[in-house]
């Protein structure tokens, strides 16, 4: 009967346990465990186990870890239960994501002679991918092997995760061979080591080659990877294909890193109706609209061009941070709206939103596109004194931008001696165009020859001097230079192309070949109407008396 009601008591605290969900009912059960009687040793080891289990697993409250963190030190031989729990809780922490504690919990178990599973190995190679310790990820492989563990598949999942993560892709490709049952993370973990490293082409073709279903994961890698890899039209491509696609006979439904990844394609493309179909999607969907999608839907129709959209939504959000306050700057920036950049950054500052180094690259772009040089010099002057953010080169370059544009060339020149680091292209780049716009020939060949020295295939400087001499009617020296780029056979290295939106599909003109052949004929028809017409108007105005 004792025995029973033991028993009974045992199961319904172990019940309890795994019925918790926060850190307070899990130190109401702890006291009943510490303070039973009725508990047998083996009972006691079990319920504090599983006690650490959970302890470890709750995340709403910051002491929570603190807390197990206690009852682990308290016994007196842990478990490898128990040192599985702690490592995997430290290893996933977010608040101090380069602790070395899980390290350190592996090292006391090997010298407790406990033996690591396939449960100990994941979590340290998590903590080593984490703090991208390639060093301490090969020791670990090397006791996964000498342990007997290198065929596992969580530890080659993990062992792929830390070498993309260190960057070592070889040898992640080299444990992604080797494996002889491949499940979808593994295949998800090889890509998006490959998309990081900016292999983009061969992350695609392992894509194409997948047996395994694609999940959400998979399509939200290939999709952010293009996009930030600067290849957005293939990422619209990938999202249309995602809506056609089933796993396990359920539609891959988009998520909020989908859409917000979606958006910034449609922001690089200028696909507005792009865009704005996704935004219906939304609605319709009810997809919650955070802050991260909303400052995604800020950017999108202040980079197509839709301005009072972009603040419909800006002004509609609950919730905004500094990057939603920023977007929404940087769109006004980017159509020439300082007034109102300047104005929706005085409202910033009234709330208590401290501005970041990007807020002043959007200001500063602002009083480039609208001339407002003094206002530019507050500007640059405010965020180092009054925000202590040091200029960096891209705010430098936008200074120098201000002052080519308005002229004030010996000021530009001074402010780049000045720079606490060696200007770049850009800032370079900022003084030759004023020197194009006002025709300063002497400072603009100065410049140009310079930046030709330093980057001697690089074609853009080459067409930029080629510009100063046009401007000064110094056709002679043009064609030296075009002729210098033949003997030398400078070339665009990435031809030159643009795209427009039609009926919700993006076409791309290069020069590098014509689109596809009926909207080319489309094209050419328009063409050939629009040249009768200007012929028509060249000859009748020749007859007028």
């Amino acid at each position: 009967m004792i025995e029973s009601i033991r028993l009974n008591f045992k199961d319904t605290l172990a019940l309890s346990i795994h019925k918790c969900k926060n850190v307070r009912e899990l130190k109401q059960i702890h006291s009943l465990v510490i303070t039973s009687p009725n508990l047998s040793p083996n009972e006691h080891c079990f319920l504090i186990s599983r006690l650490l289990f959970f302890l470890c697993a709750v995340n709403e409250s910051p002491d929570g870890l603190q807390y197990a963190d206690k009852i682990f030190r308290r016994i007196a031989v842990p478990s490898l239960f128990a040192y599985n729990a702690m490592i995997r809780a430290n290893s996933t922490k977010i608040k101090d994501p380069f602790s070395r504690e899980s390290l350190i919990l592996y090292k006391e178990m090997l010298c407790n002679n406990l033996t690591p599973d396939t449960i100990t190995f994941p979590f340290v190679l998590k903590e080593c991918a984490k703090r991208v310790d390639s060093l301490m990820g090969r020791s670990i492989h090397a006791h996964a092997v000498k342990f007997g563990y290198e065929g596992n598949a969580y530890v080659q999942n993990a062992l792929i995760s830390l070498y993309s993560e260190c960057g070592i892709l070889v040898d992640a490709r080299r444990v992604f061979d080797g494996m002889s049952n491949r499940d979808v993370v593994s295949w998800n973990s090889m890509i998006v080591g490959y998309l990081r490293g900016g292999e983009l082409d061969v992350a695609l073709d392992l894509f194409k080659e997948m047996n395994e279903r694609k999940d959400i994961i998979t399509w939200n890698s290939m999709i952010t990877g293009f996009v930030q890899g600067g290849r957005p039209k293939e990422a619209l491509r990938f999202f249309q294909e995602m809506q056609f696609s089933s796993n396990d006979r359920e539609m891959v439904r988009p998520d909020k890193i989908t859409v917000a990844s979606v958006l910034s394609a449609c922001a690089s493309l200028g696909a507005c109706d792009h865009g704005r179909w996704l935004h219906s999607y939304l609605k319709r969907s009810q997809m919650e609209c955070d802050m991260v999608i909303g400052t995604a839907l800020v950017d999108m129709y202040g980079k197509c061009g839709c301005v009072e959209r972009a603040f419909e939504i800006f002004n509609g959000m609950p919730k905004r941070d500094i990057l939603a306050w920023t977007a929404m700057i940087s769109a006004y920036a980017l159509h020439g709206h300082a007034n109102e950049a300047f104005k929706l950054f005085e409202n910033m500052e009234a709330v208590g939103v401290r501005p970041n180094s990007v807020t002043f690259v959007g200001l500063l772009s602002a009083c480039a596109h609208s001339g407002l040089v003094e206002k530019g010099r507050w500007c640059f002057d405010m965020m180092r004194s009054v925000y202590g953010i040091e200029p960096q080169v891209q705010h430098y370059a936008c200074m120098v931008d201000i002052l080519a544009r308005a002229g004030q060339f010996v000021e530009a020149e001074d402010l780049i001696r000045g720079m606490p680091m060696e200007p770049d292209v850009f800032v370079w780049g900022a003084l030759l165009g004023g020197c194009q716009l006002h025709g300063n020939v002497n400072l603009g060949e100065k410049i140009a020859q310079n930046l030709i020295c330093l980057e001697p295939q690089n074609h853009a400087f080459y067409i930029n001097l080629c510009d100063v001499y046009a401007k000064a009617g110094r056709f002679d020296d043009l064609k030296k230079i075009r002729a210098l780029m033949k003997d030398k056979e400078i070339r665009k290295s990435v031809p030159g192309c643009s795209m427009i939106e039609v009926d919700g599909i993006v076409h791309e003109f290069s020069v590098k070949g014509p689109p596809e052949v009926p909207m080319m004929e489309a094209i050419r028809s328009v063409l050939m109407v629009l040249s009768d017409e200007m012929k028509r108007e060249t000859n009748t105005n020749i007859f007028i008396p």
